[in-house]
């Protein structure tokens, strides 16, 4: 069982708010801005309160404010400034920090309280690019650093599948409009992080495409049964964990023998795992994308 975690350490602050433990020692000490607990052993404790206010003086102080004038607004006064200045100006600092709040909160209504704001100002596609993408590869850091535990990072994609699935949903009810390809979506064995995969699925719709969402862990062999029946398809996948740094060459020559060898067929991949191998080294057949929306231009 993973304990959910309602208190942090220094360390974990240095790393959800970006600002060295350091300076959080410095404000705390001259400027009496956080009250953290203490350990049996004298180790500071913070709570969420008080990491809901480093957040929010973080903003205000990469936002020109000189911390001294940030101590002398008072606890009830920082967070209607921040709302001041979120309304004057397009920054997603604060808005990043709310998903954050929202994560570690297990707090479902700030997070469509946050999502319905953006929706206000950004069409799904923006919010996308501009504050999900952001915001995940921040979770991904903070998973890292055991800053967040995986209740935590479970919690908040599955609130982001929810409105990619909420706007997928609202394409598959228009008939494809282009013939010229057929893209057929999955992961491989053993990976389950579908996130990107989804976010591909609704682009690839948008673009008027027939696409076929396989999802998690499908094996090599399934995908055989797809091959008879369309021409010119596109096999797309997403490597977050797997195949392996050790495997992921012999998977990709495996699945071109298997699947794209003497037909019109296309393999094309993205993801972290793409770090480890070289691309130059690619059958034909097979192509990768650094980012997703490098794929997307692609379409």
């Amino acid at each position: 069982m993973n304990n959910v975690k309602s208190n942090f350490s220094i360390k974990d602050l240095e790393n959800l708010s970006g600002i060295k433990a350091h300076t959080i020692r410095i404000w705390e000490k001259r400027y009496n801005l956080f009250q953290p607990n203490r350990t049996d052993t004298n180790i500071r404790c913070y709570d969420l309160e008080n990491l809901q206010k480093l957040l929010n003086v973080t903003f205000l102080y990469n936002n020109g404010y000189k911390i001294s004038k940030i101590s002398q607004l008072g606890e009830d006064n920082i967070p209607k400034v921040v709302k001041n200045m979120v309304a004057e100006q397009r920054d997603n600092g604060h808005v990043l920090n709310s998903f954050k709040m929202a994560m570690m909160n297990f707090d479902q209504a700030l997070f469509f309280k946050t999502y319905n704001a953006l929706l206000k100002e950004k069409s799904f596609r923006e919010i996308f690019y501009e504050d999900f993408i952001p915001f995940l590869n921040e979770v991904g850091l903070l998973w890292q650093t055991d800053t967040i535990t995986p209740s935590h990072e479970h919690f908040i994609c599955a609130l982001i599948k929810q409105k990619i699935l909420v706007n997928t949903e609202k394409l598959q009810f228009s008939t494809p409009t282009n013939a010229s390809k057929t893209f057929v979506l999955y992961l491989p064995d053993n990976e389950i992080h579908e996130l990107g995969l989804m976010f591909l699925n609704y682009e690839i719709l948008s673009k008027g495409y027939q696409s076929i969402f396989l999802g998690q862990s499908i094996p090599i062999f399934s995908l055989k049964d797809l091959v008879p029946l369309y021409d010119n398809i596109v096999f797309v996948s997403y490597f977050t964990v797997q195949p392996d740094k050790e495997n992921i060459m012999a998977y990709l020559n495996n699945f071109h023998d298997m699947l794209l060898k003497d037909t019109a067929s296309e393999l094309w991949i993205s993801g972290k795992m793409l770090q480890e191998i070289n691309k130059s080294n690619l059958p034909k057949t097979i192509v990768a994308f650094s980012q997703i929306d490098q794929l997307v231009q692609n379409l």
